[in-house]
């Protein structure tokens, strides 16, 4: 920023009111006099365990997070925040007291501010630094960044993907790099922040024995609250997963494994479905409707404290379709990209082909139930909602963040639509895809891109309203693109797949997965490597988006990040198809 700007803001700075305010979940107050701050102890792990957090940006304001360690906490001991335009915070912008009684276990001693309407709109977002005082003591200091305003004229904007982080599989060097990188604005999180299981092998090699992880309940997946924050709590402490959050603000959406893999919600029953999960196949829990649904809530409230998204939680609520949010929810960055972030969780239908694993919800051959009219991923309201979004958008570029694989997946080029792989992912709802889709064609709608998590894979994919047209000239039937991100620690698909299968299954799903096969039957598929982990980047410009795919190899805790594969997209000024500016091979 110029001299001016920096002195209007050291202004407003020193005119600081003392004000009441509510935030979402802590209430606090604007400081009249400015903080001494000298002589403060910098031991800052003592009290501030898990460090700190920002997400879920406004044009004035961000989600403020930290978490204070139990022994650490003073009865009466109020917690003060301060925000500033400099990490040496000579220039404090923002300065407040959050009340003593609202550090409590209640809220497992996380605390979340709601700072919108508090930090001046500025073009540029920031950044700011942030950082928080309790008893004396420092925590480290936090950067965040706010939404451009409105009026603001953007060129270019940079997020970091992220997405399946399982802690007891592998290390957290992917992180570090997205930590070291200066050029991002923000880390778009796309699910399984954590996983459920400390330890499953139907899910985790488990070859690491310096991370593992133990349930307050004893068992290998979360049974309960308690288990869930555990989890959190373990997850947070990681020194990679500290910086990358205490470096950038996050906007993030959970999937399964914040609750319980592959599950969705059982219309039947009026409950979680949750397929794999001892309250579904151990008979000693008589596979409860009453357990399933509380253990919907849980999970709900665990990423409700320890996520710092703008969602509220109501505790007193006995039905998660009420407990928390909507989730779902928008951001926009000026006339430049509109974001609508999906949850495909908590409203979709039961898998099409049954809950069994394979030829159930992977590989279910002769089965093409996902077509059928009425099965739904996102629910009504929230379907309208997105396609209100999209349509209706006039910004630039339309941002879907979604967490499983949007685009067609198939085996076989000789009946694909009773071949696809994986019907936990929008296969498994091709009607509610091409009902997008269809309104997408239908409403002109230009430069639409997908990114997604989940599937554990680089992969880069032109979106079809109809994938069994293969016309290239058809430009019509291009909709827009999809990005996938690989998984920072998880199992990648072809070791998480075979470790699984059977010799028949997975003979079938090497030949499947084989690249020029794959690409034969899914020709709208430009990029597919499952191998190996690591992040990416997207990067939106006025001219186009570009997709930079990394590997970083998990089993090493200082491993460096090698680049995959790069695409582009260029804007509808031009051809729409995908552009390999450089690739690395499949």
């Amino acid at each position: 920023m110029d001299r001016r700007q920096f002195l209007g803001l050291s202004t407003l700075a020193g005119g600081l009111g003392l004000v009441t305010w509510q935030a979402r979940a802590a209430s606090f107050f604007n400081l009249a006099q400015p903080l001494d701050t000298t002589g403060l102890r910098t031991d800052s792990a003592r009290v501030f365990d898990l460090s700190v957090s920002s997400g879920d940006p406004s044009e004035t304001g961000v989600m403020l997070w930290t978490h204070i360690a139990p022994e650490a906490v003073r009865a009466g001991e109020p917690l003060f925040v301060q925000v500033a335009l400099d990490a040496a915070f000579q220039t404090v912008l923002v300065q407040v007291q959050v009340p003593a009684h609202e550090i409590t276990p209640e809220r497992d001693h996380t605390v979340k501010l709601d700072l919108h309407g508090q930090l001046p709109a500025m073009a540029s977002g920031g950044p700011f630094f942030y950082r928080f005082i309790y008893d004396r003591t420092v925590s480290r200091t936090g950067r965040c960044r706010t939404l451009p305003p409105a009026s603001a004229s953007l060129k270019r904007l940079k997020f970091g993907l992220l997405t399946c982080q399982d802690y007891t599989n592998g290390y957290y060097g992917a992180l570090a790099q997205v930590a070291a990188d200066d050029s991002l604005d923000f880390v778009l999180h796309l699910g399984d922040f954590i996983y459920e299981t400390a330890g499953d092998p139907r899910f985790q090699s488990l070859p690491f024995a310096d991370r593992t992880l133990v349930l307050p309940s004893g068992g290998l997946v979360a049974l309960n609250l308690s288990d869930y924050r555990a989890i959190y709590r373990h997850y947070r402490r990681d020194p990679f997963l500290q910086a990358v959050l205490e470096k950038h603000t996050f906007i993030q959406i959970p999937d399964d494994h914040e609750t319980a893999n592959d599950c969705y919600w059982d219309t039947t029953r009026d409950t979680l479905g949750a397929p794999d999960h001892p309250y579904t196949t151990d008979p000693a829990y008589g596979n409860s409707p009453a357990l399933l649904k509380q253990l919907k809530l849980d999970s709900q409230r665990a990423w409700s404290e320890y996520v710092p998204a703008r969602v509220a939680f109501d505790a007193q609520a006995t039905h998660p379709h009420q407990a928390l949010g909507p989730v779902y929810r928008r951001f926009q960055f000026g006339q430049f990209l509109d974001l609508n972030l999906i949850e495909n969780r908590t409203y979709r239908n039961a898998h099409p082909c049954g809950e069994d694993d394979y030829f159930g919800r992977y590989i279910p051959i002769g089965c093409n139930k996902g077509n059928l009219a009425g099965r739904t991923m996102l629910g009504a309201t929230q379907l309208n909602w997105l396609l209100e979004g999209l349509t209706q958008s006039k910004a630039t570029w339309k941002l879907m963040g979604n967490q499983t694989f949007f685009s067609r997946l198939s085996l076989s080029g000789l009946a694909p639509s009773l071949s696809t792989f994986n019907v936990d992912a929008w296969d498994g709802f091709a009607a509610e895809r091409a009902l997008i889709t269809g309104a997408l064609r239908e409403a002109k709608v230009s430069n639409f891109v997908v990114a997604t998590g989940d599937l554990h894979t680089h992969m880069a994919s032109e979106i079809k309203h109809s994938f069994s047209d293969i016309n290239p000239l058809n430009v019509s039937n291009h909709v827009g693109v999809e990005f996938m991100t690989p998984a920072v620690s998880s199992s990648a698909l072809g070791e998480m797949l075979l470790a699984k299968a059977d010799d028949t299954t997975r003979k079938l799903i090497i030949q499947g997965l084989a690249s020029p096969l794959l690409q034969q039957a899914n020709p709208h598929i430009r990029c597919f490597n499952s191998s190996s982990n690591g992040y990416s980047t997207l990067e939106f410009t006025d001219r186009y988006t570009e997709w930079v795919s990394y590997t970083v190899d998990k089993a090493s805790n200082s491993a460096q990040a090698k680049r995959r594969a790069l695409y582009r997209q260029r804007k509808y000024i031009d051809l729409p198809w995908l552009v390999p500016q450089s690739t690395l091979g499949w």
